[in-house]
């Protein structure tokens, strides 16, 4: 099963993304931990969980999901006498009901297993050999298996909650930047600037920076003048595309609109004479 045990649900839930290329604590996470099928009937809800309201609509759709594909990602639970109460993925359980599953996956932990690898888990993250994408994955695992919010998780690593949700933001970059990032030992810093630019620009700023040396400072300089240009020539285009599109028609030659300029281009010479002979 290997690491498979230490991942999260990112394949069902966009936003909730988690690498266990980078689980530091996989391993003891398969030391306390089973992988099997439970049926449905025999897992329940933690009454004390917070959060008591699901959208419909969510649920719905994920279910829809989970009949096409199935449960990607098995839930977390721990052993209560004749069943099983869930710890993490209770959002995944309604929906595997609502698809009309008998059996769903888990991961089932002891009550002591589970506190000894949060404990594993915090003792990684307050490390400081490890890696920003690993620190950062160690915080998804808390919070995905542990249900524990940004805030509860900056009280335990005694870091603040911003700098919590920083890091994890850097999960949402492209696979082959963060694999970039730990092998060229690219800073939080650098890399905090890329997480909203887009892939293919996140690919191409990346060998300026490793042989560069760029700053932060010269990363979000880049980005922000790149997306000035980008949006520009969007606006432009758009104000002008219904114009082209209709000169376009009328002479049946190709229109385009740049500046103060005009450029028409017909397909041939006897077509460029009629347009002539129509514009005298």
């Amino acid at each position: 099963m290997g690491k498979a045990l230490g991942r999260g649900f990112e394949s069902l839930i966009p936003d909730e993304l988690y690498d266990d290329d980078f689980d530091v604590t996989a391993d003891e996470d398969e030391k306390v931990s089973k992988l099997t099928e439970i049926e449905l009937e025999k897992i329940k809800r933690d009454e004390n969980q917070p959060r008591k309201d699901f959208s419909e609509e969510a649920l719905s759709m994920l279910a829809d999901s989970i009949k096409k594909h199935g449960v990607l990602q098995p839930i977390v639970v721990t052993k209560e006498e004749d069943s099983y109460k869930i710890v993490a993925g209770e959002r995944r359980w309604r929906a595997a009901k609502m698809a009309g599953l008998k059996k769903i996956p888990v991961i089932v932990r002891s009550i002591d297993a589970q506190n000894r690898l949060e404990l594993s888990i915090i003792e990684n993250a307050q490390r400081e050999d490890l890696n920003a994408i690993e620190l950062a994955t160690a915080y998804m695992k808390l919070k995905t298996q542990f249900n524990l919010s940004a805030k509860e998780i900056a009280t335990k690593i005694g870091k603040s909650e911003k700098s919590i949700e920083g890091t994890i933001r850097l999960l949402r970059l492209p696979e082959e930047a963060k694999k970039i990032m730990v092998k060229e030992r690219l800073s939080e810093g650098v890399m905090k600037p890329l997480v909203s630019a887009d892939p293919e620009m996140v690919m191409a700023i990346l060998p300026k920076i490793v042989e560069e040396g760029w700053t932060a400072r010269k990363v979000e300089r880049y980005i922000s003048e790149n997306k000035k240009k980008s949006s520009t020539a969007i606006v432009k285009a758009n104000l002008f595309a219904k114009d082209e599109e209709r000169i376009s028609k009328k002479y049946n030659a190709t229109t385009k609109i740049h500046g103060r300029s005009i450029t028409i281009t017909c397909k041939n010479k006897e077509e460029l004479k009629k347009l002539i002979e129509i514009l005298k």
